[in-house]
């Protein structure tokens, strides 16, 4: 079930996705318990198909759960607890409270530079989504010098061809030509 409803949300069919994923929730719980590792990645999941719904108060809500679950669970290391912070960094930056977005995700960066290393691909996420915060809340400068850093390591860390690598790459050159027509 939970692979299905992960292919209903590819589809974009969220509607199918959601009823789902209240099914998979709802048996993880009962099999598992609240508290398992399986049943909170089902909450996040549950939380992102409401966020594509646009009920972005109740996808909120519930990632803030996940996460104060996970810190209790598996600790404020653990990377599941990093990415439920880098979601919730993702869901107030899409919101436009950059400053609260760029606290979780710089919380996040340092925290996986020491648990995973600077140059795993979740660190270089981090790096990534940093700086589009800082992009979005006028400090474009110091995004632009973390995008490039955050290139230079993909590059060797992932390649060339990478999505991730080329992503970076477009968002950076799209910042470039912009900041080249407004100068």
């Amino acid at each position: 079930m939970a692979n299905l409803a992960s292919t209903y949300w590819e589809q974009g069919r969220y509607k199918e996705t959601e009823e789902l994923e209240v099914r998979v929730l709802e048996t993880r719980k009962r099999v598992f318990g609240k508290d398992h590792p399986d049943t909170l990645t089902s909450m996040g999941n549950l939380a992102s198909t409401y966020w594509e719904q646009g009920r972005c108060k109740k996808a909120e809500e519930l990632k803030v759960r996940v996460l104060e679950m996970r810190k209790r669970v598996l600790g404020e290391d653990h990377p599941n607890t990093l990415t439920s912070t880098g979601n919730l960094a993702s869901i107030c930056w899409k919101q436009g409270r950059y400053k609260e977005a760029e606290e979780l995700e710089v919380r996040v960066l340092e925290r996986r530079k020491r648990v995973l290393s600077e140059d795993h691909p979740e660190t270089l996420t981090s790096m990534h989504n940093l700086a589009w915060i800082w992009y979005n809340s006028d400090r474009r400068n110091k995004a632009i010098l973390l995008m490039e850093d955050c290139i230079r390591h993909r590059q060797q860390i992932l390649g060339r061809n990478h999505p991730d690598t080329q992503s970076s790459e477009s968002v950076l050159k799209s910042w470039e030509e912009v900041l080249g027509r407004s100068a």
